[in-house]
């Protein structure tokens, strides 16, 4: 038996744990095998108790982990499993195992990790289990040698989505995750394409699939929504690809064949990808329901731009075009900026600051999600973080401190350059900004409390007043205020990314 496991993550909404389908199609047939989604359990571990005892001889624990608070619950919950069950074996996969694969098997309750996607790798992790192969030979595998050490095996290929078995949604409970959202009454998520063509230098995606991107056909994410709507009656997507607008062409037939539906959607983009696309492919994008797009501007500085290797075609002009541009179609941007950059971090900040002012001139209805500079095991960005005296923690016990756990929200990069004056400065900015222009995200604001905002906040906004903005925290605590991050964090999906970050982080292969 093989048991999945999806530690808790989100606070709101909550997102089908698309990994661990993926993994379960896999194995479909083959096994039996049963998800725990942590999300949905008031008890998860006391659940997988039951699961475990259930089956004399459980072969297999797959835990799915991202950085923050599903790495905290993953490790408490694997260390009490283990100790109960010292033959089960444990292994972890996702986010942060893939970019951290030794400090999770320096856990004596973790046994192996799959790094990237784990479609291929997990059935010949069970022909291990059963004597019919060696460790040495299964691709993505890293493992901890008898001697102590550790061995990490060749990447694994990223896998043709399209050769993939369809997600087993009958099997477990798709409607716990049927959600209300800004898109519509009855939302739930898919994800069509894995990795990414590009190599931002801040990106975890880049590190596990190295620029390279696969994608199901247009024809095959089609068949996938229209079964979503029949089935479970959905007039919302969410699109969890790391860039799901790579090819116009599929795209725009994606469009043409969802909008007979009536649904809403979302999904991610680079600006200047989205700016070489036709007036007519923009037209059919919102005609089949796309109300808002999660893009990466990150700066407003071309110098900034190229340091962090966001390709030669994205400017600060094309940022604030593309602002134009989604306002001429009716799309809400959902822009983030990723700021405080070295040698000059407040600089980077108030620079940046000045240009989101820009954006919302252009675009009011513009989302603004700001992120202080994470490192992430990169060339460039990264080897100066470490000649600066940046450090990740080398246990699981470091990482699940506090400290780290803000850390991987990108609220506290824990770079020596960054200090309390940059957070405030960054943090008073952003409570201005959500007072002027609430989320649209947040649906349980009444139009009365975002008028009372929008009051509140002006003042300080059109004069630029950001100091101790002590009475709008007040006010947005009051209303129970979430920023756009905060509305639930997609789950660490089967190869790349989960979404628009937030407490879980950016890139998460399964």
């Amino acid at each position: 038996m093989v048991l999945f496991y999806n530690p808790r993550a989100a606070d709101a909404h909550r997102r089908l744990p698309l990994s661990l389908l993926a993994l379960a199609a896999g194995v479909e047939g083959r096994v039996p095998w049963s998800l725990v989604d942590g999300n949905l359990e008031p008890d998860p571990l006391a659940r997988l108790e039951t699961a475990i005892s259930a089956h004399p001889a459980p072969r297999l624990l797959a835990v799915t982990v991202m950085p923050g608070r599903q790495l905290e619950i993953a490790t408490a919950h694997c260390r009490r499993i283990k100790a109960r069950h010292p033959g089960l074996t444990i292994v972890w996969g996702g986010y942060f195992p893939s970019d951290h694969a030794e400090v999770c098997l320096r856990a004596p309750f973790v046994d192996y990790v799959v790094r990237g996607n784990g479609e291929a790798t997990l059935p010949e992790l069970l022909e291990l289990l059963e004597g019919g192969r060696r460790r040495e030979a299964i691709d993505g595998l890293s493992w901890r040698a008898e001697d102590g050490t550790f061995r990490h095996n060749q990447p694994r290929a990223i896998p043709d989505p399209n050769l993939l078995p369809r997600y087993p949604y009958e099997r477990i409970e798709t409607e716990a995750y049927v959600a209300r959202t800004y898109l519509g009454n009855r939302t739930l998520s898919h994800h069509s394409s894995y990795g990414c063509p590009f190599a931002c230098g801040f990106c975890s995606v880049v590190v596990t699939y190295q620029t390279r991107w696969l994608a199901e056909e247009a024809g095959r994410t089609i068949d996938v929504v229209r079964h979503l709507h029949r089935q479970w009656g959905i007039d919302a997507l969410e699109f969890h690809d790391n860039n799901f607008f790579v090819s116009e062409a599929r795209t725009r037939a994606i469009a043409d064949g969802i909008a007979p539906l009536g649904i809403s959607w979302w999904g991610e983009a680079r600006s200047d990808t989205l700016l070489r696309f036709s007036d007519r492919t923009w037209s059919a994008m919102r005609d089949s329901g796309l109300r808002m797009v999660f893009t990466g501007a990150e700066s407003g500085s071309d110098e900034m731009l190229a340091r962090m290797n966001k390709g030669g075609t994205q400017t600060g002009a094309t940022i604030l075009e593309a602002a134009r541009r989604f306002r001429a179609f009716d799309i809400v941007p959902e822009f983030s900026f990723v700021l405080g950059h070295p040698p000059d971090p407040e600089g980077d900040i108030r620079r940046n600051l000045e240009f989101i002012r820009r954006i919302k001139q252009i675009n009011p209805r513009a989302e603004i999600i700001l992120y202080l500079y994470t490192p992430v095991p990169l060339p460039g960005m990264f080897d100066e973080a470490v000649a600066a005296g940046f450090r990740y923690p080398e246990t699981l016990e470091e990482w699940v401190d506090g400290g780290w756990t803000r850390f991987s929200r990108r609220r506290d990069p824990r770079t020596p350059w960054i200090t309390d004056r940059h957070r405030r400065l960054l943090d008073d900015f952003e409570t201005v900004l959500n007072a002027r222009y609430p989320t649209a995200t947040d649906i349980r604001l009444t139009p009365l409390a975002r008028a009372a905002c929008r009051m509140a906040g002006g003042l300080r906004w059109r004069f630029g007043l950001w100091g101790a903005p002590v009475e709008l925290r007040l006010m947005l605590r009051a209303l129970r205020y979430r920023r756009p991050e905060e509305e639930g964090f997609p789950q660490s999906v089967s190869g790349p990314s989960p979404g628009r970050g937030g407490e879980e982080g950016d890139g998460a292969p399964s």
